[in-house]
């Protein structure tokens, strides 16, 4: 299925798709690093983290993988799952979801509704799965600036938690 939003397209990913997405994590890193965020992700670029490769790959193969093109260029990745990383301290709903496990965009288009339109599509495709939770995890460090994106996109804040260190925050969205 592809969709398009503000120029933006959206397709399914496949592993092809590994080196683009692990591309726009580097990216990410750096971005956040050139900002003084070096607690959210790390100073480490994404494709030299112990895991992360392979962390991408099976993102690819195991999940639900979503790609956003602009001018048929990899602009954002997202990654659907059945529910949280095992990773991660947080249980799983008490009812069927659906649960945002990457949302990445590159940052060299910042500001065009790239990561919106990934969540938009997570709300639709978690629809027509028939489930009505679509939940997320993110760093709720700094001043709460991913939080309050994920809020105006229509994600209310459920359960905080900590992961070793890092400050996180659980957001929940109903879909119809």
């Amino acid at each position: 299925m592809n969709e398009t939003t503000h120029g933006i397209r959206i397709r399914p990913g496949s592993l092809a798709d590994a080196p683009a997405i692990l591309d726009m994590l580097d990216s990410a890193v750096a971005w956040m690093n050139a900002r003084g965020n070096t607690e959210q992700w790390g100073t480490t670029p994404y494709s030299q983290k112990p895991g992360g490769v392979a962390r991408v790959e099976r993102y690819t193969t195991e999940n639900s993988p979503y790609i956003a093109e602009l001018d048929g260029m990899p602009v954002g990745a997202l990654v659907l799952d059945s529910g949280p990383s095992p990773q991660m301290p947080i249980a799983p709903a008490a009812e069927p979801e659906r649960y945002v496990r990457l949302l990445v965009s590159d940052r060299r288009y910042a500001g065009r509704g790239i990561g919106a339109a990934l969540l938009a599509h997570a709300a639709e495709e978690t629809r027509r799965a028939g489930v009505q939770l679509l939940r997320v995890d993110c760093w709720a460090g700094g001043g709460g600036e991913l939080v309050a994106f994920y809020e105006r996109s229509g994600f209310t804040r459920t359960d905080r938690f900590l992961s070793d260190a890092w400050p996180g925050q659980v957001l929940a969205r109903r879909v119809a």
